[in-house]
């Protein structure tokens, strides 16, 4: 199996050239080759000599793999399904919305998270994906050089495998790479306290957390997390940063009927949330097989809405997008690489 190029930092490529007996200004060049000019051979990288090249081909590829297969919703949402690791292959999901376009990334193939309301969660935990595999997510679809925002919210937990999302956004955001402003990319958890601070700390990316209750025993029921990452325990360490300025800090919240869409849940999240600079999303659940939980009503979401816009916060709804191709918040599940498509 051949090394792919695609997903290594300049640091990489300078060893990958003196692996090759290249000389060292050459990692710049494949850089080129690779993030700007996003060429999808070693051959193409003409202004590598032709012993070179040769010496490149032996070892490695550039790695771009095409999506295995596509499914496009009745909005304008595309759900790509890709290869991924341990058996299950991931999906990411490409949302166009008037001046904007999306990609919904995956960072891991399945998730120990085990949250109850989650497909991706309910499925275990198959692998990793290395930051190769997370870049080509974004360079081999079609829509790639239109794209003006990522998110990694698709299929896993980014802190579970923070090295890989670390050096994908390192790909993403450098002059060498493909010089993205840090502002174009969220990064999603449930909370990994000392992850979180070494994402904050090396990076100026936005953050969303997973919040879904303010209530301790409620959470916990819905996330098993709680039981190792307090919510209280998150918000106490994200005060400590400041997000007034460029980075964004928001909470995404998923609504469901009976549970936690009242008056005394929007309170309490006011409670917890009080002086921090951030915004609320809130978000309707999907229904999955098997889950008893309900979405909550559009007036009862509102009512959650306009109750948090009343205590000071920027409390909104999020659309919904790609529901009817199993696109939408909560529903990436994959498939095993040998079961046919959904």
């Amino acid at each position: 199996m051949k090394t792919p190029l695609i997903g290594m930092t300049l640091e990489d490529l300078r060893n990958v050239a003196a692996a090759t007996g290249m000389p060292a200004f050459a990692a710049k060049q494949m850089a080129r080759w690779l993030y700007v000019k996003r060429v999808r051979s070693i051959d193409e990288m003409t202004d590598l000599s032709k012993s070179a090249r040769e010496g490149l081909n032996e070892s490695y590829c550039v790695g771009i793999v095409a999506p295995k297969m596509e499914v496009r919703s009745t909005d304008g949402t595309v759900k790509y399904l890709f290869e991924g690791v341990g058996g299950r292959d991931i999906e990411s999901v490409y949302i166009p919305d008037r001046d904007r376009a999306t990609l919904c990334v995956s960072s891991q193939a399945g998730c120990k998270m085990n949250c109850s309301f989650c497909m991706t969660g309910r499925q275990g935990f198959h692998g990793n994906l290395t930051a190769s595999a997370i870049i080509n997510q974004v360079l081999a679809i079609p829509e790639s050089e239109s794209l003006t925002n990522l998110v990694f919210m698709g299929m896993g937990e980014p802190m579970d495998n923070l090295p890989a999302v670390m050096q994908a956004i390192e790909v993403l955001t450098a002059p060498w790479g493909l010089a993205w402003s840090p502002k174009r990319i969220t990064v999603s958890t449930i909370g990994k306290i000392k992850e979180m601070r070494q994402l904050l700390d090396k990076t100026k990316v936005h953050l969303a957390i997973s919040l879904h209750s303010p209530f301790a025993d409620e959470r916990h029921s819905l996330m098993p997390v709680e039981g190792a990452y307090p919510a209280v325990n998150v918000v106490r360490m994200l005060r400590e940063y400041d997000f007034s300025h460029q980075r964004r800090l928001s909470f995404e919240y998923i609504m469901w009927h009976g549970v936690n869409d009242d008056m005394r849940h929007a309170d309490a999240v006011a409670r917890l949330l009080r002086g921090l600079d951030c915004r609320i999303n809130l978000i309707r659940f999907h229904a999955i097989p098997g889950s008893s939980l309900a979405p909550a009503t559009k007036t009862d979401m509102e009512r959650f809405r306009d109750r948090l816009n009343e205590l000071g916060f920027i409390a909104t709804i999020r659309a919904s997008r790609g529901e009817d191709i199993m696109a939408a918040c909560g529903m990436l599940a994959g498939r095993k690489n040998e079961a046919s498509a959904e």
